[in-house]
């Protein structure tokens, strides 16, 4: 896993909670702000502004991600770097779960 966001952004992720079972950030980004390689385990993302931000992959990929204020999001865990490319901050509550994914029981046959 690559570096923890709250670590290698510090400016843009900050703490609000964190337990045993999550830890809740709260997300700002000015236009233009970037944040370096990191990871995010599964992820429930609720989006307090519209926001325009480039994800790029460790592979080289990019994808381009754009939503609304009031939109909720699920995130499958993932490593990237991002920038803000929109006109205004970027704003939003990320709910990282600790609990690793469970795995369904296989069928016999």
């Amino acid at each position: 896993m690559a570096q923890d966001p709250v670590k290698v952004a510090p400016k843009a992720f900050k703490v609000l909670l964190e337990n045993d079972r999550v830890r809740v950030l709260d997300y700002r980004a000015e236009p233009g702000e970037k944040e370096p390689m990191h990871s995010h385990p599964d992820s429930f993302i609720y989006s307090l502004s519209s926001y325009n931000i480039r994800i790029n992959f460790p592979d080289g990929t990019t994808e381009m991600r754009k939503g609304k204020a009031g939109e909720a999001i699920w995130q499958e865990a993932e490593t990237h770097s991002s920038g803000n490319m929109g006109t205004a901050d970027a704003r939003a509550l990320i709910v990282e779960l600790k609990e690793p994914k469970k795995k369904k029981p296989r069928k016999r046959k």
